[in-house]
């Protein structure tokens, strides 16, 4: 979709798209319209339930003495209450209905308001909304009806400080690049998406293939793949935008990326298993977040890790009961190769901290099933040794719109994870506190005095209805939530 800043000039043809403030009362671009169309506008408001509450919505289609398809008229509520996450909303809200009307162009008509955010930042908020909410993933749909397909290709956002919003505005596309990089890699299936073709996706890094894994002894990770055809990878991606800094270490995010997970020997049931093609989430949100840095210019110093693999069940795989060596060197008995993404993160993590001694790391992985149970599809799942890195993410995750709720972990939940064969096992053998003890394990391999996050995103990085800035589908969780984080915290 084709997005431009423009001066005030109301367009004669395609959708224009005005704002109402609480309580209906227009905005001076919709009273201007109002007064072109003989008060078709008022007329409207008082024969709906629009009231300009924030949110709503109220179309007027082919509207009189005006050229132009349709009117749609936009509540925001009380000025001085909207957030950047609400303009978003509302602006990625608008689009959606232009796609559904079939819309081929609009224009974003924005005033000068009394309270509340400038012009300028309001309008390039709306438009990244919009822009967020035109992703479709539809490249294997060949035979779709061309009424079926989107028509909205231009959306011009009109003001007098068209040239501030445009520059507010270029930050923003690019953390919208890295959240659609995540979204494609997330969405494509498992036939194309696995551990060496994710990483062919990522520019700019280096990859270790089995042979230098075995050399690291990475057999936790290693374990999981041994399944498969596909040959493990461990992605590694750096971003240097703080060169100078006198603290050079980086910032390090990690994810699981199990491109298929069938649950191994373990087998999963049948039924809902076509969605393991994005048990790789978390890799896929790790690709996104140091897509979007380096697109922007970051000024800081971040690196990348994804573990990739794919579960198999095989005459080679993994089976229950077998005892592995992680790379830290301690030993795990797998009582379950469904419970694989820990093992994958496991050498990850360690990697991460003997190679770049990092500042501190976040991971990321649709991990557990029992997140869901916990938090359902609203929150992820925040497991955490350090408060000040805990708060950081969260105050990001409210002010992008993507929320996380920091869990408990201690000492009695870690000794669940105890095991008679080995220095731990990978489940704890019953079903209680499951998202907790495997945060347990993954503390196991963080180092003492390494600010840690676990984010557990399996309740979020996938939605199966829609949303003001994304459709169904992947979502792209974390992009902007981690993107956030370092612009508030980490930038020089």
């Amino acid at each position: 979709m084709n997005i431009s800043f423009a001066s005030p000039s109301v367009p004669s043809s395609g959708a224009l798209v005005v704002g109402v403030l609480e309580g209906g009362k227009l905005t001076p671009s919709a009273t201007s319209l109002d007064k072109a169309t003989d008060g078709a506008l008022e007329r409207a408001i008082a024969a709906s339930s629009f009231s300009g509450k924030k949110g709503e919505l109220l179309d007027i289609v082919a509207p009189a003495k005006l050229s132009n398809s349709r009117i749609l008229l936009v509540g925001l509520g009380a000025p001085a209450k909207l957030s950047e996450k609400d303009l978003q909303d509302l602006g990625g809200s608008a689009a959606a209905q232009l796609l559904r009307c079939g819309e081929q162009k609009a224009a974003f008509l924005v005033d000068k308001l009394r309270g509340g955010k400038p012009a300028a930042e309001r309008a390039a908020n709306y438009a990244y909304g919009a822009l967020l909410r035109s992703y479709r993933f539809d490249k294997y749909k060949t035979k779709e009806k061309p009424e079926k397909k989107p028509k909205l290709k231009e959306i011009k956002v009109l003001l007098e400080e068209s040239a501030a919003a445009k520059r507010l505005y270029q930050k923003l596309e690019k953390i919208a690049e890295g959240v659609f990089t995540t979204r494609d890699l997330v969405s494509e299936p498992a036939n194309i998406i696995y551990p060496k073709s994710l990483v062919a996706e990522a520019k700019k890094l280096s990859k270790l293939g089995r042979k230098e894994m075995e050399k690291l002894g990475m057999g936790a990770l290693l374990g999981v793949a041994q399944g498969s055809a596909h040959e493990a990878q461990l992605l590694v991606m750096v971003w240097e935008g703080a060169p100078n800094a006198k603290d050079k270490a980086p910032v390090a995010f990690v994810g699981k990326g199990v491109t298929f997970d069938t649950g191994g020997i373990s087998l999963k049931p049948a039924a809902g298993m076509e969605d393991m093609k994005w048990d790789m989430g978390g890799a896929g949100t790790v690709v996104g977040v140091m897509h979007a840095l380096a697109a922007r210019k970051a000024k800081v110093n971040a690196v990348g890790i994804c573990g990739l693999v794919e579960n198999m069940p095989s005459g080679t795989a993994q089976r229950p009961g077998d005892i592995v060596t992680s790379m830290s060197g301690q030993t795990i008995e797998v009582l379950n190769t469904d419970a694989e993404g820990r093992l994958v993160l496991a050498d990850a993590l360690w990697y991460t901290q003997e190679k770049f001694k990092p500042k501190l790391i976040v991971d990321l992985a649709t991990l557990t099933g029992a997140i869901i149970i916990s938090l359902g599809n609203e929150h992820a799942g925040l497991f955490s040794n350090d408060d000040k890195l805990s708060k950081q993410l969260t105050e990001a995750g409210e002010a992008v719109g993507e929320p996380i709720w920091r869990m408990p972990m201690g000492p009695e939940y870690d000794k669940l994870i105890d095991c008679d064969a080995a220095d731990m096992k990978n489940i704890s053998g019953g079903r209680a506190g499951g998202s907790i003890t495997a945060a347990q394990f993954l503390q196991r391999f963080i180092k003492n005095g390494t600010p840690w996050a676990h984010l557990d995103i399996a309740g979020v990085a996938w939605s199966t209805k829609e949303k003001p800035t994304a459709a169904k589908g992947g979502t792209g969780f974390g992009v902007r939530l981690l993107e956030k984080f370092v612009a508030d915290n980490y930038e020089k």
